[in-house]
Order: structure tokens, then C-alpha cells, then sequence
């Protein structure tokens, strides 16, 4: 008979390409997600329906995760309807597990790895053609290195998270963004 540990700590994500990006860093480092569940929310604007079904109101699991600063509003706003007022003091937020990325996860990592390392990952899974025929396109003259790599990380349904793994795959350790950092140090957490 096989034992499933029930999750103890649901990790709220806006998508997929967080999600893909939190397991390709814990299989890298071999650390057990085991009693953590990642749940891609499908937009941040979710986050209230999804903190009152898993937290304290709901199925009283402790919540963490990750959010866009852009968006620190909602996920304040959010949390306090689901029962956690801590989040709308000063620094409750990371009190109770949520950090937050700059522009988004994406931003941290190319920030992290730098153009060069993007495009080399772009390069080792055979799209470099892709990415130089949308350098290419009118509507992106004059666009920034990290904003042409932003655009082409969001063109084809998918490439977030398939990217978002592979760029956390090469990742020198040292490297690996902050907030995704921190929110993968909460497996270890007891709740």
C-alpha cells in the first residue's frame, strides 16, 4: 500500500510557469515536496477564492506562495477575506509566507541567469530561430534585450513554464531568485 502525505501547506502561485519553476528547483537540490502542494491559480485575481477554499476558512491549510509586486493589493486583499488578517500589516505578507517578485517570476530569472544565459538556454532547446525571427518583427525595434525575451517567454502557449524549468535547471546555485528561494525554504517549515 502506497502513503500519500496529505498537503499541510498549500503554495498559492499566479500560473503554471511558477509552479513548473518551484519543482524544477526542489528536484534539482533533491528536496521533497512531499506534504506541499503547488496550486497554479490561473491569475492572481484569484487568489481570495482560492485562500478561503485551502486556508483557515476552508480546508485549514497553512498557505504561502509567490506574487508580482504589481499585484501586492489583491494578494493583500485576498488573504484578509480568507481569514489572515496579518496580511495587511507591514510586512505580514512574508510573515505568513508570501514573497514577492519584482516585475514576476520570469523578471527574476532572467535578471538571475542575465541575457547571455537566457539566450543560451533558448539556444540548448533549439529555438533560436524563433527568438531572432521575433527580433526581427517591426514591432519589436527598438524593444530592450530583456523585453524582446519577455515577449518571446509569453508568445506560444506553454513556453512560461517549460522555460521557467529550464532556466532554474541553469541557475548556478548562488543564483537562484529570492523570493524562489524563500518559498521553497517553507517545505521545511513546520506549520
Amino acid at each position: 500500500m502506497v502513503t500519500v502525505d496529505a498537503p499541510r501547506i498549500a503554495l498559492l502561485v499566479e500560473g503554471n510557469s511558477d509552479r513548473a519553476a518551484l519543482h524544477a528547483l526542489a528536484a534539482r537540490e533533491q528536496r521533497s515536496l512531499a506534504g506541499v502542494d503547488v496550486i497554479p491559480m490561473g491569475g492572481i485575481t484569484n487568489i481570495r477564492a482560492f485562500a478561503l477554499h485551502f486556508g483557515p476558512r476552508g480546508l485549514g491549510l497553512a498557505l504561502a506562495g509567490l506574487y508580482d509586486a504589481g499585484e501586492e493589493g489583491f494578494v493583500r486583499r485576498g488573504l484578509v477575506a480568507a481569514g489572515l488578517p496579518a496580511a495587511a500589516e507591514l510586512g505580514g505578507l512574508e510573515h505568513l509566507g508570501f514573497f514577492r517578485c519584482e516585475a514576476d517570476l520570469e523578471d527574476e530569472l532572467i535578471r538571475a541567469l542575465g541575457v547571455d544565459g537566457v539566450e543560451a538556454v533558448i539556444d540548448a532547446a533549439g529555438e533560436r530561430r524563433s527568438l531572432e525571427r521575433l527580433r526581427q518583427m517591426p514591432a519589436q525595434q527598438g524593444w530592450t534585450p530583456v523585453m524582446v525575451l519577455r515577449r518571446f517567454l509569453g508568445s506560444r502557449s506553454g513556453r512560461k513554464a517549460k522555460y521557467a524549468a529550464l532556466m532554474v535547471d541553469s541557475l548556478a546555485p548562488d543564483r537562484v531568485p529570492a523570493p524562489l528561494r524563500a518559498v521553497l525554504d517553507l517545505s521545511n517549515r513546520d506549520f
